[in-house]
Order: C-alpha cells, then structure tokens, then sequence
C-alpha cells in the first residue's frame, strides 16, 4: 500500500519564510536608521560597514561581503567614493581592477555605522538570553557553511 505524503506545515512556519519576514522587519528600522543618523541608503552603509571591515576589497569581493549583488556594490562605492569616505585606488595583483579602503572621513562615520550596528543587534536580539544568542549563532554559521557547499 503506498504510503500518504506527509502533511506540510502552513507557509507562515517554514524556517526560510520566518527568516525573511526577520529579515524585513529590521530591515526597514535599519534602513531609516542609516538615513536619519547619517543620510546614506541602506546600500551605501552596508558597503561602507563592510570595506571598513575588510579593506582592502575589490567591488566583488565588497559585493561578496556586502551581500548586494555587484552592480548594487559598484553604484554604492562609487557614491561613497563621490561623499569622498572611500577611496578608490588601482589593483596591484590586477591591472584593471581597483580596491576600495576608507579615507580617514569614512573610518570615522564606519565607526558610527557600526556602533548603529551594534545597537541594532541588540534590539533585535535583545528578547534572547546571551546563551541563546550564542547558540543562535552557531546555528546559523552552521546553516550559512551548508548552504555555501
């Protein structure tokens, strides 16, 4: 006899969908955060937060850490190169490409991105304890390396 489907739970459970919805509801508060502290779209502080933390980056690897694919991170680091908080300067490992850091004005305004940043993370975390925070993000390390295979 053969045996019946297993019953799907309703979309609203479904860990991928509950990610998104996470994902939507902070990030319109992180969006308005980055323009009303600072006036820059959500793009232009997430690249600015991750060649602060990375320099020096290429635009595919800023589009790799960043998380933006790389049209989104070039149009970004060239509206910051144009604020004047990253520099664009040539490859020394590729003649046609460029590598992006932050001037001394970008070091300072990545600082306050990422104290933004953290604060953030606590709102959004603050109802776990700091052991569920941890193993939240083990799980999630785990999830992220899966995922990459």
């Amino acid at each position: 006899m053969p045996r019946k489907p297993a019953a799907r739970p309703p979309l609203d459970r479904f860990l991928t969908y509950r990610l998104h919805l996470v994902n939507k509801l902070t990030d319109k508060f992180s969006s308005d955060a980055y323009a009303d502290e600072f006036g820059l779209p959500v793009g232009e502080a997430r690249c600015l937060a991750a060649i602060g933390n990375f320099a020096p980056l290429s635009v595919v690897e800023l589009a790799a850490k960043a998380n933006l694919n790389k049209g989104q991170a070039s149009r970004a680091a060239q509206a910051l190169v144009e604020r004047g908080l990253v520099s664009k300067l040539a490859s020394a490992s590729d003649g046609r490409g460029v590598v992006l850091a932050p001037t001394s004005e970008g070091r300072a305004l990545w600082s306050r991105v990422m104290a933004l940043i953290a604060r953030r993370n606590d709102d959004i975390f603050g109802c776990l304890s700091s052991a569920e925070r941890r193993q939240l993000g083990d799980m999630l390390d785990r999830l992220i390396d899966h995922a990459r295979r």
